[in-house]
Parts: structure tokens; C-alpha cells; sequence
């Protein structure tokens, strides 16, 4: 199923975040990813994602819930998540993540990830 593709890519997304492993992190993306976190530059490649989460303040976690997901082919998957972020302050960002993921070698990889505020 779709859903169990995506959220099993998030739930190992979520648990390097959680961990501060920016490199693990950008291990899950395709050498050719797309990214556009939080912030208004488009970032391509693991080590652009690397650097991106490797300025993530320490002690940030994420909690990550895949809202609906489908197939739009037998190698690939897409789909919307909430993430909930809380900074060591206690400070709460909510966010709507859209991700698109391939599978090669019987891996499943993000290719296309965008993050956007929500209220």
C-alpha cells in the first residue's frame, strides 16, 4: 500500500531527524531530489539536504502523521503528511509536507519533498 510506503519512509525520516543525523537524513533522498523545506531557496541533492538539516538547532524534534497517500505507479508513491516540529523551547511549528517517493533496487527514496507552514 501506498500509505505504508510513505509512512515507513517518514517513521526513518522522523527517527534521524530526531537523532540530529543530517547525513542519514539526506541518505533517504535521491541523488536528483527536489527540496524545499522551510526556507525560500530550492535545494537539489543529498548534500544540500545534509547542510540544510545539519542547521536544525539541536534537541528539535518532529512527529510526522502521512494524511493520504497513492500509487501513481508500482515504483512510485506521493502523498501528504502533517509534521508536527518542537523546538528545546517548547516552541510548536505545524507543517504540510507533500512528498513523492521512487523505488530502485527495492529501496523506496524521496524525489520530490516540499514543506509549507500551516495555521
Amino acid at each position: 500500500m501506498a500509505t505504508d510506503v510513505l509512512t515507513g519512509l517518514l517513521h526513518r525520516w522522523q527517527r534521524a531527524f530526531n537523532e540530529h543525523k543530517p547525513a542519514e537524513i539526506a541518505s533517504l533522498f535521491s541523488r536528483d531530489a527536489l527540496f524545499q523545506g522551510i526556507s525560500p531557496r530550492l535545494r537539489r541533492g543529498p548534500q544540500e539536504i545534509s547542510e540544510y538539516y545539519g542547521r536544525v538547532t539541536r534537541g528539535t524534534t518532529a512527529q510526522a502523521k502521512v494524511l493520504s497517500a497513492a500509487r501513481l505507479s508500482q515504483a512510485v508513491v506521493h502523498g501528504f503528511a502533517e509534521v508536527t516540529f518542537t523546538a528545546p523551547n517548547g516552541d510548536i511549528h505545524l507543517i504540510c509536507l507533500s512528498v513523492v517517493a521512487g523505488q530502485a533496487d527495492g529501496t523506496w527514496l524521496i524525489h520530490q519533498y516540499h514543506a509549507a507552514t500551516r495555521n
